[in-house]
């Protein structure tokens, strides 16, 4: 068979299947960036604010998430959460092991992980906004509400959105160790091709092609935000 034929996307081709896939792994990657975004925040939070026991405990969570391969972390999540979903499910009488849903477990250790990296990028943006901007927004009598919608926040953005983008692409590229839970996404599908059709140089590069395609697409986009969000503080 072709690699025309191979990759196409009649009954006998592979097409349909690894563009799901590669769909999959756009979902896995948008979700754990989310959650990373949320946690993120909160941890860069607690790193910038006045309690030592905050900024200890973010410091910690930084330390950790980063220090510790995400593979690992994604088993923990995926052996634990499952542990957990047994549990709570042999207290409602029901017996056997249940597995926690691959997709859950996945976005959820790579949005863990994320939320370190973008810690680091949320508190680097506010420490790059110049305190007299908020010094003279307390003068003007701006609530902290307004501070945070006017000033900090548009500001943080622009600042971190190349921090960001790198966040993305390494997400994009991690989300494929989500296959060790079984979830069919653009690796765990060129792998299925690959040992049903004994084809594997021809599926491995399919999907080499298809991350190369995400990532400069992602590239792309990052960088067109990044123009719009920076176009009013460049020099003319």
């Amino acid at each position: 068979m072709t690699d025309l034929a191979l990759f196409g996307f009649g009954p006998a081709g592979w097409g349909a299947a690894m563009v799901r896939a590669t769909a999959m792994t756009l979902a896995v990657t948008v979700t754990s960036m989310l959650i990373g975004a949320a946690g993120g925040a909160a941890v860069a939070t607690a790193k910038l604010s006045g309690s030592r026991a905050l900024r200890a405990a973010g410091d910690a969570y930084t330390t950790v998430l980063r220090g510790v391969p995400e593979l690992l972390v994604i088993y923990l999540v995926y052996f634990g959460g499952s542990a957990v979903v047994t549990a709570v499910a042999a207290a409602l009488g029901f017996e056997g092991f249940l597995g926690m849903p691959s997709f859950l477990a996945g976005s959820l250790a790579c949005g863990l992980t994320s939320a370190a990296y973008q810690a680091e990028v949320y508190r680097g943006a506010a420490l790059a906004v110049p305190r007299g901007q908020m010094e003279a927004a307390r003068a003007l009598g701006m609530g902290a509400g307004l501070r945070f919608r006017r000033i900090l926040a548009p500001q943080i953005l622009a600042v971190a959105l190349p921090g960001l983008g790198n966040v993305w692409q390494l997400g994009l590229k991690e989300s494929a160790l989500i296959s060790v839970t079984g979830l069919v996404e653009l690796l765990r599908q060129s792998q299925i091709g690959a040992g049903s059709t004994h084809q594997p140089f021809s599926f491995y590069i399919a999907a080499g092609v298809l991350y190369l395609a995400l990532t400069t697409g992602s590239t792309l986009l990052f960088g067109r935000a990044e123009w719009r969000l920076t176009r009013s503080t460049r020099r003319p």
